[in-house]
């Protein structure tokens, strides 16, 4: 198994590292790539030091099974032919494809077998708010189909990066000093702050983020659903929170759903008010599955049930996911 890091260097790139040896991916050969900047650059995979190369249009990903992207859509597109001209499946974590009629955009907790489709040789990650928030739907799914979804997001600092997550401290460290407050990666200071927007703006006042939750569930799980989301960037280090109100077609009782969570596929319950039990980013970080609590009947909706999730978004959100693709490829025969 020949296995390819394109944007080893980045936040999602060393995730990539740390998910391949947690799961003991078969790896026989592992390269790394990365631009002008990072190549050249060593790290540590397995007790082996692997120098970063320079991502160019040459013949370096012939033989590759299988090559793990996220060095930004501007460079899946302009690569995405050289990486898979010789045949490799290229697991792509940029929005650049996520929405072509002929990349599969796969969630493997939900829709697994899409994987084996794929015209383009690439497959696409979907956005991270994405990811955590269709997993736990996937569960309502089962017991009735749902119709609508209302989600507001709280993402943390490093949905932006490492250097937003480095930001983030050096701020604070500003704050606390009465220095001024640098502010680049973001639109204003985060620090002790919650920022309205991630992404930006459309025509219909929708920030692209918030239409990545809307076109990409409805790809995902195949389905008519409606999401409506607002998406907010808060000050906290790592894992991203959602507060979801969900309407189905049939009455869903919390002990229905929650039962639903207790079998579901990459999920953990964490939902006992009496004890305060609730997932928070503080204590997930690192974590695979998706965390929910806070389940309760929607007041407003006879059919309607709301509850709470978090979720390691540079996990699960996107190295995690993406590894259990290339997983499901192995089981099905598809690479060896």
């Amino acid at each position: 198994m020949k296995v390819a890091i394109v944007g080893a260097s980045g936040a999602v790139g060393q995730e990539f590292l740390r998910v391949l040896s947690e799961r003991q991916f078969p790896i026989d050969e592992l390269l790394l790539f990365g631009s002008q900047r990072s190549a050249g650059s060593k790290y540590m995979y397995n007790g082996k030091e692997i120098e970063v190369k320079l991502l160019q249009h040459n013949d370096d990903f012939k033989g590759v099974d299988i090559a793990f992207t996220s060095a930004g859509g501007d460079t899946s597109r302009e690569f995405a032919e050289t990486i898979t001209k010789h045949g490799a499946i290229m697991i792509d974590n940029s929005s650049a494809f996520r929405m072509d009629k002929d990349v599969p955009l796969v969630v493997p907790e939900c829709n697994a077998a899409d994987a084996l489709v794929r015209p383009k040789g690439i497959i696409a990650n979907p956005n991270c708010t994405t990811i955590m928030m269709v997993v736990a739907l996937q569960a309502l799914e089962n017991i009735s189909h749902i119709k609508r979804v209302r989600v507001s997001s709280y993402q943390a600092a490093s949905g932006a990066g490492a250097a937003a997550m480095a930001e983030l401290y050096e701020q604070y460290r500003q704050v606390l000093a009465g220095e001024e407050v640098t502010v680049n990666k973001f639109a204003y200071q985060l620090a002790f702050n919650l920022i309205p927007q991630i992404d930006q703006f459309t025509e219909n006042g929708y920030t692209k983020e918030e239409m990545k939750m809307y076109n990409e569930t409805k790809k995902i799980m195949h389905t008519d659903c409606e999401v409506s989301a607002t998406c907010v960037r808060v000050p906290s280090l790592r894992c991203h929170s959602e507060a979801v109100w969900a309407e189905t077609e049939e009455p869903v009782s919390v002990e229905q759903f929650q039962e639903a969570v207790r079998n579901g596929k990459g999920l953990q319950l964490e939902d006992d008010p009496a004890s305060k039990t609730y997932p928070m980013p503080l204590f997930h970080e690192g974590c695979d599955d998706v965390f929910v609590g806070r389940v309760r009947k929607d007041l407003s909706d006879p059919k309607g049930i709301t509850f709470w999730l978090v979720s390691d978004q540079i996990k699960k959100g996107a190295a995690l996911n993406a590894v259990q693709i290339a997983e499901y490829l192995i089981s099905q025969g598809v690479v060896k």
